[in-house]
């Protein structure tokens, strides 16, 4: 239980979530064409999710001090895991993401796609080490990588079976998973911005450039507000374009999406405890898992 607290398994099966649902749900919805087999499709949410398990056991093991502070109850890293033990897991999972990238960038016929792999592993040791520390930059990265583990599907599912009789759905198909990777990013740069507001303490005496050690907690309060007052507006937007015709579709986004984020905005108006932050934090985690399930619903919508 240590080692999957250790990775994060929760966030991991989000991920796996997602991914099962644009492989199963959004492009059966389509019938478009697709790369891989099963076999294939489970070797890549292994592949992602192995990366993705290196850079929580690594970014523990470069915030043992700070976790100190932020919260000490939850640090494994010197207390139930050794930082030997941690740096063996950290590379195990890494070679494991790498060597099956590898594999399947060749049985897709784009054997460059493997440095995909190599970035993302290389991109999540230096946010651990170095560029999480740097003002927005470490926020940027890692919401750049979680929208990545979503496109990284239609990138070696969709794009080595495009055809000329087929590129006009295809290229339907990834602009919708393109719209969720953004939805993604967005969600979690708010997330990270208020986790940074959470850790405050631990984070000063790290040595860490947050957005909140830079401006203060109140203006930083400011800011996710009107970041949250935005995602309503795009998401409104959203709808208004590409869902209007699809009440099914926009009677969720209505209720599950753009209702929790409304709720988000009153609670960030007046945020002021590590309390509310962390129920802000939460509220955005929601908000990005009901986002993602949307997709599992393409497939009972007709779509021209």
């Amino acid at each position: 239980m240590n080692f999957l607290n250790l990775i994060r398994y929760q966030n991991l099966l989000f991920i796996a979530l997602a991914q099962v649902f644009i492989k199963y749900g959004l492009f059966p919805a389509f019938e478009v064409d697709v790369s891989l087999n099963t076999f294939d499709f489970v070797l890549l949410v292994i592949a992602t999710l192995s990366i993705a398990a290196a850079g929580n056991v690594i970014n523990d093991i470069y915030d043992v001090e700070i976790d100190k502070i932020n919260k000490p109850k939850k640090v494994l890293i010197g207390n139930k895991i050794s930082e030997r033990t941690g740096n063996r897991f950290y590379i195990v999972l890494s070679v494991i993401g790498v060597a099956i990238g590898f594999y399947l960038s060749n049985r897709i016929g784009k054997p460059s796609f493997a440095a995909l792999f190599v970035v993302f592993s290389a991109l999540l040791y230096l946010y651990s080490s170095y560029l999480k520390g740097m003002f927005l930059v470490g926020n940027i990265l890692v919401s750049a990588l979680v929208a990545m583990s979503l496109l990284i599907v239609p990138l070696f599912d969709l794009l080595p079976a495009i055809s000329p009789e087929n590129q006009a759905s295809q290229s339907v198909v990834f602009k919708i998973v393109l719209h969720y990777a953004i939805f993604a990013f967005y969600i979690n740069l708010i997330r990270e911005i208020v986790k940074d507001l959470q850790d405050i303490n631990g984070d000063k005496k790290g040595g860490m450039n947050t957005l909140p050690i830079i401006i203060g907690r109140k203006r930083t309060v400011t800011v996710v507000f009107i970041l949250g007052v935005f995602a309503v507006f795009g998401v409104v937007f959203y709808m208004y374009e590409d869902l209007y015709d699809k009440q099914v579709l926009m009677l969720y986004f209505l209720l599950a999406i753009v209702g929790p984020l409304l709720y988000f905005c009153l609670k960030s108006y007046d945020a002021k405890t590590t309390k509310d932050y962390a129920v802000l934090s939460k509220l955005m985690k929601l908000i990005m898992f009901l986002g993602i399930c949307s997709i599992a619903l393409f497939q009972f919508v007709i779509l021209k």
